[in-house]
């Protein structure tokens, strides 16, 4: 049997090679353009990573160069840190956000709180109740809302089991993701800072 000659076929959405004789101009035109688009679309996607790093690397040789004039050594890429034009008008800002996730410590704390709420059941505030438990409603993954649960340290209850709850909770928490992010602003007309986007959903 011979070999099939590729170039004269065209595949489907079901990955069948269709003769191209059989595919209309139409569908060929259209074919033809969206593999432009993606390409060209591919193509910006890498020179922006090229350009992303690129700054990450001038901007950690300028922290370095920072740390040189004080006789210091720059420490690890962990932290925020803000580069300015001479007049303001211009920054460029490095943002590290961690993502926290938790240890079993977690459970303990709930534990815990629940003994207190059980406790409570009678004589508590009811808008207190309400916030703890909604704090350890799962979303739609079946996951915490860490940022919920870190709120209810704000709460001061004068009771052993809380405070040990609590203690629970801050021993619980885990970098999951640390995530490194630049930003590019400039002032406007008016003198506001204003964020200049790389996104293209919001350009």
């Amino acid at each position: 049997m011979s070999e099939v000659n590729k170039e004269d076929y065209m595949k489907d959405r079901k990955g069948r090679l269709v003769p191209i004789a059989q595919v209309s101009d139409y569908d060929q035109a259209m074919d033809t353009f969206v593999r432009e688009q993606v390409a060209t679309a591919k193509a910006k996607r890498d020179e922006l990573s090229k350009f992303k790093q690129r700054t990450f690397d001038d901007c950690y040789a300028w922290l370095d160069l920072a740390a040189e004039k004080y006789g210091r050594t720059r420490g690890g890429a962990k932290g925020n840190v803000t580069f300015s034009s001479f007049d303001g008008s211009q920054q460029i800002t490095i943002r590290v956000q961690d993502s926290l996730t938790y240890g079993p410590e977690m459970q303990v704390a709930k534990d815990l709180m629940d003994e207190c709420m059980m406790e409570w059941s009678e004589g508590a505030n009811a808008n207190l109740v309400a916030i703890i438990k909604d704090a350890f409603q799962v979303d739609q993954e079946g996951k915490l809302n860490i940022y919920r649960i870190l709120s209810l340290r704000r709460i001061k209850i004068d009771d052993e089991r809380w405070r040990k709850a609590m203690d629970a909770v801050a021993e619980s928490l885990l970098v999951a993701v640390s995530k490194t992010y630049i930003n590019f602003r400039e002032k406007d007309k008016d003198g506001r800072l204003i964020n200049i986007s790389l996104d293209n959903a919001s350009i």
